[in-house]
């Protein structure tokens, strides 16, 4: 079947300059000037063309007439936005209308989006409008519609993000509650969630995620399943649960005799009573739009003019909304919509020449979503699932029974022997589903650890279209094409394998077993892991998340117990990333800009505890010990940075005692020996910059190091690690090891010797 795919550069062209607007909001009026003055010309032009010569004109004036509009929609909210970023780093009062509905996140904060009215300095509220993001304490009456007053530290986003600035409120109260029809959605979702938290886990606490979107009754644990599952979609409304509700009104309907016509005016009708049951939040709105396009333009067999309705629908929403073109969630809606109408169809012919075509169905309708969406991902995501396919096979059967049940039970609030038989009803494929997440969260290699950007989205988009090639039907036929997307597909799974066995059970099995102490080679930057009984403690995370994850694979870390960021330069925290969502306890130095803050807030989110550290802090690491030795609790002599470093002692069992010293300069460190009272020799020494020359050299000497490690990077631009540096260190009768000439290091403990491997044979 041939598409119409004529009304795609319209999509195109509003994304391209709605991605220049939001990301550089100065070249916003030049984008509509362009397009304003270019729409004008074609539109003379087209008063004056033939009939047959009209209709690519026509098209074109329509994308440089979308192009304007999103300009002008990005223009005109700049002002506002820019005034309300200027409250950056300072204690403001904001009062607004809730926007969206609230979700909990890591730090236990209730999180949702605001659209403001007023913000100030306390008692000093002027006129604002803008969206935000606010975190408070968990409380009720923060419903969709009601007008709330927060006080808090403000921080400034990003540029692309869609809330202009994030508030983290200390006092948080509900000006005017909710009312209408918000109101009554409000009562009957918290109806729902206090029958289904009744119900034993695994499923109680889903369901209503399941059900109406709404996430808090959700655990941290299940949460992070869904996620490495590649099931997390389902906790939140996304096309999949709006798609679920239009495809099942459309089917009772028509089982009850209602003509086509009919059926299409009762779904939509159900699909906004969804939305709104569900609050009616832009990433709401957004998933039910795609949704029913995609939905309706199958179900009223016209999948040729699905793609410019969906390109159509795409348009529309950017010009109400340019920051949407950034976001994942609206990229991962419109390819998942656009999966559904072009490439399902021939994915099912083409599966049913193997299979019944039920299971087709079943089969095609994922992995076409999965083909279209793994490029997207590979954008933003550090991870690729290579299990998310077979999730959502598992989990595809229990999902709409989930959603229609649960939704059913809602509705049925008034009649609680009624709303009591769905939720327990609804209760069994939630549960299925919360124990397929654990299960497939287990699978050794679930995960494929990725560097995001273009390359990796090219290489996943050469994968997706190989496999398509190979499975549809309805692509070219000829042979070559086919043979190609084969080898194509055989060549990178094998590739992929290789890269997986090697960085994983053989990287481990070359691993020696005794090490207690490692010094990740992740380039000009600091990243060390310190290990008792199976715990791991890791020291900063080097600039880059791809080569800490290389060299934490390697050493057969999977979790972290401790995380300790000494300071927040780019080349002790650029590689976070790496383990969010997999560390128990960070421990960092003095924040310095909002930055930190956010950084922080974000390892919080993935589940840790996050606790600021100075001086005389202590704690257990399996059987070793440890204690942090500086900064000063309280101190301001030097400011955030490398002089209030975290300095670090780990001592205990099969750990050596071992010292670490951050980025202390020589002042500093020289504050440190006054401070900590040091007594003894170390039998490891982690050089505090790197090696850089900035060193209290007696420190050095009273420490007699068995070992020194030097972690720097090859031809840094700074010349580390200094030659007096390394000459004071061979004086004190250390061992130096350098990551930047012997690569990963690794120090162990066997009947009281110290034993030390290297990667590479020093030159």
């Amino acid at each position: 079947m041939r598409r119409d795919l004529r009304l795609l550069p319209v999509a195109g062209g509003a994304w391209a300059v709605a991605l220049v607007c939001v990301f550089a909001p100065a070249a916003a009026g030049w984008c509509a000037l362009a397009g304003g003055a270019g729409a004008v010309v074609l539109g003379a032009i087209l008063v004056r063309r033939r009939r047959s010569d009209a209709s690519r004109t026509a098209l074109v004036l329509v994308v440089l007439a979308a192009m304007a509009a999103v300009s002008i929609t990005a223009m005109a909210a700049s002002p506002a936005r820019d005034s309300a970023a200027s409250w950056n780093e300072r204690v403001v009062e904001a009062v607004g209308m809730v926007t969206s509905s609230a979700s909990k996140g890591r730090d236990g904060r209730l999180w949702m989006e605001v659209q403001l009215t007023g913000i100030g300095s306390l008692g000093a509220v002027r006129a604002a409008s803008a969206p935000v993001r606010i975190g408070i304490d968990p409380a009720d009456g923060f419903d969709l519609g009601a007008t709330v007053r927060v006080t808090g530290e403000a921080s400034a986003t990003d540029a692309g993000e869609r809330a202009a600035l994030v508030v983290f409120a200390s006092t948080a109260a509900v000006d005017v509650p909710a009312s209408g029809v918000f109101a009554m959605a409000a009562e009957v979702r918290s109806a729902f969630i206090e029958r289904s938290v009744r119900l034993p886990e695994p499923g109680a606490g889903l369901l209503p995620g399941l059900a109406v979107g709404d996430t808090r009754a959700v655990s941290t644990e299940l949460s992070d399943d869904m996620l490495t599952s590649g099931l997390s979609h389902l906790t939140a409304v996304s096309g999949a649960n709006c798609a679920i509700v239009v495809g099942a009104v459309f089917w009772l309907v028509a089982l009850c005799g209602g003509g086509r016509t009919t059926r299409v005016f009762v779904a939509a009708a159900a699909l906004a009573g969804f939305v709104v049951l569900v609050t009616p939040e832009p990433s709401v709105i957004r998933a039910a739009v795609m949704a029913g396009v995609a939905m309706l333009s199958l179900l009223l067999g016209r999948p040729s003019a699905g793609a410019g309705l969906l390109a159509l629908s795409a348009a529309g929403i950017l010009i109400a909304d340019p920051w949407l073109a950034s976001t994942p969630g609206f990229a991962l809606s419109v390819a998942a919509s656009g999966a559904l109408i072009m490439l399902s169809p021939p994915l099912v012919r083409g599966l049913s020449r193997w299979m019944p075509q039920p299971l087709a169905l079943a089969i095609a309708v994922p992995s076409a979503a999965q083909l279209v969406c793994g490029p997207v991902i590979a954008l933003f995501s550090e991870q690729q699932s290579l299990i998310g396919l077979v999730a959502n096979l598992l989990a595809a059967p229990a999902a709409p029974i989930a959603t229609v049940i649960g939704l059913l039970a809602c509705l049925a609030a008034p009649v609680p022997a009624v709303a009591d038989l769905l939720v327990a009803s609804a209760w069994l494929p939630a549960a299925w589903i919360a124990e397929t997440a654990r299960v497939m969260a287990q699978v050794p290699f679930g995960q494929l650890a990725v560097a995001p950007g273009l390359a990796s989205a090219a290489l996943v988009a050469l994968v997706s279209a190989s496999t398509a090639v190979v499975i549809a039907d309805g692509f070219p036929r000829r042979r070559s094409i086919r043979a190609t997307s084969a080898t194509v597909l055989a060549v990178v799974l094998a590739l992929g394998a290789a890269h997986v066995a090697l960085t994983g059970p053989l990287a481990r099995a070359t691993t020696p077993e005794g090490w207690s102490v490692a010094a990740c080679d992740v380039g000009q930057g600091d990243a060390l892991v310190v290990r008792s009984r199976q715990h791991v403690a890791l020291i900063d995370t080097g600039p880059d998340p791809a080569s800490l994850d290389a060299c934490l694979r390697s050493l057969g870390v999977d979790r972290v117990d401790l995380l300790v960021l000494t300071h927040f330069d780019l080349d002790h925290v650029g590689g976070v990333d790496a383990v969010q969502g997999r560390v128990d306890v960070v421990l960092h130095g003095p924040v310095g800009e909002s930055g930190d803050e956010m950084m922080l807030h974000r390892l919080a989110e993935g589940g840790a505890t996050v606790t600021s550290a100075a001086a005389g802090l202590r704690g257990e690491l399996g059987a070793a010990s440890w204690q942090v030795l500086w900064p000063q609790r309280g101190s301001t002599v030097f400011p955030a940075g490398n002089d209030s470093s975290l300095v670090l002692e780990v001592q205990g069992a099969e750990v050596p005692r071992s010292l670490f010293l951050g980025d202390l300069s020589a002042e500093a460190q020289r504050m440190l020996v006054r401070t900590a009272h040091l007594r003894g020799s170390y039998a490891v020494v982690k050089v505090a910059h790197h090696g850089s020359a900035d060193q209290d050299m007696q420190l050095y000497s009273d420490l007699h190091p068995a070992v020194a490690l030097f972690s720097a990077g090859v031809d840094n631009d700074y010349g580390h690690p200094r030659a007096e540096t390394l000459a004071a260190l061979a004086s004190a009768g250390a061992a130096v090891l350098r990551t930047d000439q012997e690569g990963r290091l690794l120090v162990g403990m066997r009947d009281g010797e110290l034993q030390v491997w290297t990667e590479k044979e020093p030159p």
